[in-house]
């Protein structure tokens, strides 16, 4: 059986986040996109929605672009992104962001012409179509939507027998204008629904880990945390804990060491947040929750003796009390040495281009590109592609290696210039 999801959908004007399509208020304590979509990424959210209202300006509309790219960033879990479509750029505008999928609102007036060139180009895996009911569809050539996507968005959902005619070979997912439970339930059971979102996964505190569990005790599959080891195959100290190491699942950076014991194991396998036993104050201890910086679980890796815990997580802010990233910071012995992981090194040469960008140094050749601008660092880029397709004919590697890093410095400098990051790129990889 298929795991069905809970999303939480942020709607976007002119940058800042509102409380829905005909209202435009402010969501109290969230301003910034960014914070609310981390809030509700740590809140149990299997996937965001982000729709971009119709605003009166292009700027407007590029706000909204703006803050969409700034949500993906913070989030570990799928983003889907869109708004109104009018032309094919749209859904490019959209998936450019870094979404899993662009959201294309249907009505009457789309073009039939343009939802097809933006399914040639990106594939309907890439699109999900938006319409404010299953009803709204029934006038629709259903030809063309089978072939532009396989899923729909549901705006105002409403429960009647024409609706479970109208695309049944399409995946749905619903908004529910409702708080009760047995509505939702009923909904997440149709076999064509994958997932639901709503008023009532939003703004105040969403319990979406008890829900979920709610789903899984009648039946409903969802994406839960289930240990393939239980807490009694574990070996404990003589206190009934054991030490757990917290690594960044991205970089692999250690974060921290702490202790479980027996309730604060199962409080993170049903929160989806790591949870520990406090020695000091004698209390079980969910990180994060007087400092805001949680902890996602990713993964629990038991080792070769079962005696230690391996949880890499999804660290938001700093994992030490001290506000450093890592309680690992105080530097005893170190040898000089070469690192040549891929993404720590992409990343350190890039901080140091940032760098030059923000603090100019004289004499420095990085300056002198960002100095003469877009279209001399442009230039830069194109000659160094054609020296590595010009040292390919020669058999000899060393030079393809020595072209392919003047190549990928120049790329960074485009990044930094462009404002893009090598987490941007990653993530898109990712997703094809």
């Amino acid at each position: 059986m298929n795991q069905k999801q809970l999303l939480a959908t942020i709607f976007l004007f002119e940058g800042k986040p509102v409380k829905g399509l005909g209202n435009h208020e402010p969501i109290a304590d969230y301003e910034d996109a960014a914070e609310l979509a981390a809030y509700y990424n740590h809140c149990g959210a299997d996937g965001m929605i982000l729709l971009d209202l119709e605003s009166d300006t292009d700027q407007a509309h590029e706000k909204n672009i703006d803050s969409m790219k700034e949500v993906i960033r913070v989030c570990d879990i799928p983003v889907y992104a869109g708004g109104t479509f009018h032309r094919f750029e749209d859904a490019k505008k959209y998936l450019y962001t870094g979404a899993a999928q662009a959201i294309l609102y249907y009505t009457q007036d789309t073009s039939a012409e343009e939802l097809e060139e933006a399914q040639a180009r990106f594939g309907k895996e890439k699109l999900m179509l938006c319409t404010d009911s299953l009803d709204q569809l029934l006038t629709a050539d259903r030809e063309l939507l089978e072939r532009i996507t396989d899923q729909v968005l549901v705006l105002n959902y409403q429960s009647s027998s024409s609706e479970q005619l109208v695309l049944s070979n399409h995946q749905k997912i619903l908004t529910l204008h409702t708080d009760q439970t047995k509505e939702l339930l009923n909904a997440l059971k149709q076999d064509s629904v994958i997932g639901i979102t709503g008023a009532w996964a939003q703004f105040t505190n969403p319990d979406l880990m008890a829900f979920k569990s709610a789903c899984q005790s009648d039946g409903i599959s969802m994406e839960m945390l289930e240990s393939r080891i239980s807490w009694n195959e574990l070996k404990l100290n003589s206190e009934g804990m054991i030490p757990v190491i917290v690594q960044d699942y991205k970089t692999n950076e250690v974060l921290m060491l702490a202790y479980m014991n027996d309730e604060a194991f199962h409080e993170t396998l049903s929160s989806g947040k790591m949870t520990y036993w406090s020695r000091s104050r004698n209390e079980l201890w969910k990180k994060g929750m007087t400092s805001g910086h949680f902890q996602s679980v990713k993964s629990l890796t038991a080792d070769c003796d079962k005696d230690t815990i391996l949880a890499k997580v999804f660290q938001v802010g700093a994992a030490c009390h001290t506000g450093s990233r890592s309680c690992f910071f105080n530097e005893m012995v170190k040898k000089d040495y070469t690192d040549t992981n891929p993404l720590k090194v992409f990343e350190d040469v890039y901080a140091v281009i940032l760098d030059r960008k923000e603090h100019p140094k004289k004499g420095s050749y990085t300056n002198y590109l960002f100095d003469k601008g877009i279209d001399k660092i442009l230039k830069k880029v194109g000659e160094e592609a054609t020296e590595i397709v010009i040292a390919a004919k020669n058999p000899n590697p060393e030079e393809i290696k020595y072209e392919i890093s003047d190549f990928l410095y120049h790329v960074m400098v485009l990044m930094a210039e462009r404002g893009v990051t090598w987490e941007d790129i990653t993530r898109e990889l990712a997703q094809r």
